[in-house]
């Protein structure tokens, strides 16, 4: 099939991912409808759908989910081949859409056209292609790629969910089968002419093939808490630096946490001055103690140590133990020159707070929480969910490898370089399994504390995505784990340890709420 291969790029002209996320995909322009059109079977009577696929274009030219230089050209060949196969008895349109106006584009050009449902597939995580597509009014099966669309798939799907779209089922396997289960969801609507049925369709198909609850029994866990007054008293002692602009000085507060800000170009003369006998020794130390060191070269893994030793520096002259930073947007707009991701590895294998993406949110769970669990590392990651493990998938290139605290056992950690662009180096950790984790974030406007538990079951090495990726079991109803998405957004962070009782402990004396995402 021949498709354009147009792409305006968003993330690298000098916004942060957190800017990036909320905003790239309005910002998509251009058409790419192409058009290869598979056919299931010849004759009238079949059911005739739209395969949209919803991306930047066929070969991901800039860093994004999964990666810069992703060819999605046989992951479309593939996904065409096994629909023809596993749906006789349909026909099969595949297109590809960029943003809205791509979609409109489509949808135009159907008119008259006889088909009868559209699947959309999330192939790179922001563009808005499935809200146009969903307001046809036709039964719309969205599906997740993972590890490349999930981001947008999670909060777009939410938002349909709230919304009680029931024109629209959406499907998160990695199991095609569950794909090819949805699909036929198709014939159904098709027999009824009740396109309000399909979402309750695909519901019901989803639920039959997730998998029954596994054995949810847990490591033991010494994990000691303080109460929720002292920890409160804690984060009011606390400092939170954010380096992502042009000006430093005082930012309020997120969560009782005292915010400054921070110019790039401090943290950039902090990084020169770090002394390069010191880098060396950092740099020596990571070569010793990773598990494997690849695709990174040593002068790298020396200038992240000074990118780290200039953080340490920084974070002493404003008496702060935690630091959060524009990381994408300030290496790409040349403000700095190292990524942070093994700094960050460093700083919360000490007990510090090292925090991506400049997200304030997170990085005030990571404070509040590592306080109360006396210096545990939170791991803010992008999840994804997958319905045919019964599983959520927390992914993300900066991860500590003393998931018990700074004094806990270490677990074996890998660098490689960030995944999104493969530059720089960023940290795979091998995370213990076996144990209970809790995942929080706030929503501070709404005075509120989003809580999931899960059992750390896996470590899953996917080359596609963030580098490090652990896969959990949730407690609780996973199908509700769909629904908070676009309120909260995709960030969440994980800690070890069932801290349940003491985040609603918290929250009463903060007088915040807590919501129960499962």
């Amino acid at each position: 099939m021949e498709r354009s291969q147009v792409f305006a790029g968003c993330v690298t002209c000098g916004l942060s991912r957190r800017s990036f996320l909320t905003g790239c995909a309005g910002c998509a322009a251009a058409v790419m409808a192409g058009a290869g059109v598979l056919r299931a079977a010849e004759g009238g009577g079949k059911v005739k759908i739209r395969v949209v696929y919803s991306l930047h274009a066929p070969k991901q030219p800039g860093p994004d989910w999964p990666n810069v230089g992703f060819d999605f050209g046989p992951v479309m060949q593939r996904i065409d081949a096994a629909l023809a196969k596993g749906c006789a008895g349909f026909e099969f349109v595949s297109s590809m859409a960029k943003g809205p106006d791509d979609a409109k584009t489509i949808l135009e050009a159907d008119k008259g056209a006889g088909i009868d449902g559209y699947l959309v597939y999330q192939m790179n995580c922001w563009n808005q292609v499935v809200q146009t597509i969903a307001g046809s009014g036709k039964p719309v099966l969205y599906a997740d790629f993972q590890y490349g669309g999930s981001g947008g798939f999670l909060v777009y799907a939410a938002a349909f969910l709230r919304a009680k779209a029931e024109n629209l089922g959406f499907v998160a396997s990695s199991k095609f089968q569950d794909v090819v289960a949805a699909v036929k969801c198709f014939e159904e609507v098709k027999k009824s002419g009740a396109a309000g049925q399909f979402a309750g369709l695909v519901a019901k198909a989803r639920g039959g093939a997730t998998p029954k609850p596994g054995d949810l029994a847990c490591k033991a866990d010494e994990l000691k808490v303080l109460s929720p007054e002292e920890c409160l008293k804690q984060m009011k002692q606390s400092r939170i630096l954010a380096v992502g602009g042009t000006q430093s000085g005082p930012a309020g507060e997120m969560m009782a946490i005292p915010v400054v800000n921070v110019a790039f170009a401090e943290v950039n003369e902090a990084w020169k001055n770090a002394d390069r006998d010191q880098c060396k020794e950092v740099a020596d130390r990571w070569e010793r103690t990773a598990a494997k060191v690849e695709g990174v070269k040593r002068e790298t893994l020396e200038t992240s140590a000074a990118m780290y030793l200039g953080m340490k520096a920084v974070l002493k002259k404003y008496g702060a133990n935690a630091i959060t930073m524009n990381c994408l947007g300030g290496f790409y707009g040349g403000h700095i020159h190292a990524y942070p991701c093994l700094g960050f590895h460093e700083l919360n294998n000490e007990g510090l707070v090292g925090a991506c993406e400049c997200d304030l949110r997170s990085t005030a769970t990571m404070v509040a929480f590592g306080a109360m669990t006396q210096g545990r590392p939170g791991y803010i990651s992008d999840p994804v969910i997958d319905t045919s493990k019964r599983q959520i998938i927390y992914a993300h290139c900066v991860a500590s490898n003393r998931v018990f605290g700074p004094k806990g056992q270490t677990n074996p950690f890998q660098i490689l370089t960030h995944s999104e662009d493969r530059q720089g180096a960023s940290v795979r950790s091998i995370v213990p399994v076996g144990y209970m984790t809790t995942t929080l974030e706030i929503l501070p406007g709404q005075k509120e504390i989003l809580i999931h538990l899960a059992k750390a079951v896996e470590n899953d090495p996917d080359d596609r995505a963030c580098r490090t990726k652990i896969g959990a079991e949730p407690v609780g109803d996973i199908e509700k784990l769909f629904t908070q998405w676009d309120r909260y957004g995709w960030h969440r962070v994980t800690f070890y340890g069932d801290l349940k009782k003491p985040a609603y402990g918290l929250a009463e004396v903060m007088g915040w709420k807590v919501v129960e995402e499962a």
